[in-house]
């Protein structure tokens, strides 16, 4: 309780409590998780004790839940718009202004000096780490329920979003030309299978291989591998 104790002074244990409970609409029964999902590693830098471990966490089970939700919500859809529909739903921005929404920038512990953090995307990297610290506190099925009940349904709205067009193959090659880099997708494997054709595509970043995906056209194999470039870029 130390570290509760150092960085929130001015809150009476039980008052912080009832701030996450307002916000996150649970109660809290690991809290220690829950200080750290809010702490900026510009407070704390010990892997322990700041939110990017809970984030890294957080972020998988995020992307697993929206994906689950979506694979159930378009049964006749292919791969490639689900991936479009997933990053639409996840990206940094979108995770941001929600956190901001529902209040998190208010209780996120960081170095307020910083006035790059300020308008930064730090917010979005802390509302994944709630969701990871929800997961070790509640598991999964609670965790799959506050997501869709606080998350997907109140602040993501899948009908405006689908018919946003966001091309992530022209995302990713306009940030090649935009930083001076050599990209290219080429195929690289194409197969038969009971009469169904399914191609791997590379994405290809300066001579190496960034990124694979795999789709039954051309079209949808590009967007996952582009997709999957996106997402190990940090873009």
């Amino acid at each position: 309780m130390h570290f509760i104790k150092q960085f929130f002074p001015v809150f009476k244990k039980t008052t912080f409590q009832q701030q996450l409970e307002n916000i996150l609409g649970i109660k809290p029964t690991k809290k220690l998780l829950y200080f750290t999902a809010l702490t900026h590693k510009s407070i704390k830098d010990a892997p322990d004790e700041n939110n990017e471990r809970l984030e890294y966490l957080g972020d998988a089970i995020l992307g697993c839940i929206v994906a689950d939700y979506l694979f159930k919500r378009y049964p006749y859809k292919g791969e490639g718009f689900l991936t479009e529909m997933r990053s639409k739903m996840v990206n940094r921005q979108q995770l941001n202004d929600i956190a901001i929404k529902i209040g998190l920038k208010k209780i996120t512990l960081y170095n307020k000096l910083d006035n790059s953090l300020r308008n930064s995307q730090i917010f979005g990297n802390t509302l994944e780490a709630i969701v990871g610290a929800i997961y070790l506190d509640k598991g999964y099925k609670k965790t799959e329920q506050w997501v869709l009940q606080q998350i997907v349904l109140q602040h993501m709205f899948v009908d405006d979003l689908e018919s946003i067009d966001i091309n992530l193959k022209n995302k990713l090659i306009g940030w090649a030309s935009k930083n001076g880099k050599a990209l290219s997708f080429e195929v690289a494997e194409e197969h038969v299978n009971s009469g169904r054709r399914t191609f791997i595509i590379n994405a290809i970043l300066e001579g190496e291989i960034l990124s694979q995906g795999i789709g039954y056209n051309k079209k949808d194999a590009s967007q996952i591998a582009a997709q999957n470039a996106i997402e190990k870029l940090g873009l």
